[in-house]
């Protein structure tokens, strides 16, 4: 075996994060469409605050590979982890706190159904 081989594919993970955002602007675009443009921006205000800090930690917790890192790894992901949490924080507040008028109810439903997406990801990007 050489050592092309032996080495394992990167994970996918920013597919996770683009169909997050997708998903963000399809249900914006249906506030819009449905609603009214305060829902719409709530709507994709909430899918943001969900898939910025995902994005940060798929770029940050990948950043290691191979048996020689694995320290490195664990550490990458306990790290990126933590600033998701914080981010995720950080980001709420200041929506909350700068974002007027909010519809609080479009903004945590697309939050929630852009959290799912970790869920339903591997059948929606199995092709």
């Amino acid at each position: 075996m050489g050592a092309k081989s032996a080495q394992l594919k990167r994970p996918k993970v920013i597919r996770v994060v683009g169909l997050q955002v997708i998903v963000a602007i399809v249900v914006s675009v249906l506030c819009w469409g449905f609603l009214d443009s305060v829902a719409a921006y709530s709507a994709l205000l909430g899918g943001l605050v969900c898939a910025m800090p995902n994005l940060y930690f798929a770029w940050k917790a990948f950043s290691y590979q191979g048996a020689q890192a694995a320290r490195e790894i664990v550490r990458s992901f306990y790290k990126a982890e933590a600033v998701k949490f914080g981010l995720t924080a950080v980001l709420f507040a200041l929506v909350f706190a700068l974002v007027r008028p909010l519809n609080p109810i479009s903004f945590f439903l697309t939050y929630a159904v852009v959290q799912a997406m970790h869920w339903l990801a591997p059948m929606v990007l199995k092709r």
